[in-house]
């Protein structure tokens, strides 16, 4: 994974959480439950979030330890999948037991900063 394929997988998320809030917000509004639009406006929050975080990896990408900045894209990356994928499946279908899977998104994001955390604390001063 290089500057360019963290960009295109920011921006393609992004594009996806902006549809996803319009759709949400337009789409849905009639279909789903207050509830359920909440579920689904949350993971358009993370999503979105997680989006942007992307594009802050792909800057650091070539100035700090490429490994460490990885495997934070990569944990943001399944953190999105997991958590907002399972809560825009849960909104959508009503299937509360995806909302099992939803934490370990949560754990992803969690590990994917974490691991930006230690990579800036070992990034040596120039």
């Amino acid at each position: 994974m290089n500057e360019r394929h963290l960009i295109a997988c920011a921006a393609i998320n992004l594009l996806i959480a902006i549809a996803a809030g319009a759709f949400g917000a337009h789409a849905l509004k009639n279909f789903l439950s207050t509830e359920m639009l909440s579920v689904w406006q949350t993971a358009v929050q993370y999503q979105m979030l997680h989006g942007l975080a992307l594009l802050a990896l792909a800057n650091l990408l070539p100035r700090w330890d490429a490994k460490k900045i990885r495997w934070s894209a990569i944990s943001m990356l399944l953190g999105i999948v997991l958590f907002s994928g399972s809560l825009y499946l849960l909104a959508a279908s009503g299937i509360r037991v995806l909302g099992a899977i939803t934490p370990l998104g949560g754990l992803a994001f969690l590990f994917g900063w974490a691991n930006l955390a230690w990579a800036a604390l070992a990034e040596k001063s120039t």
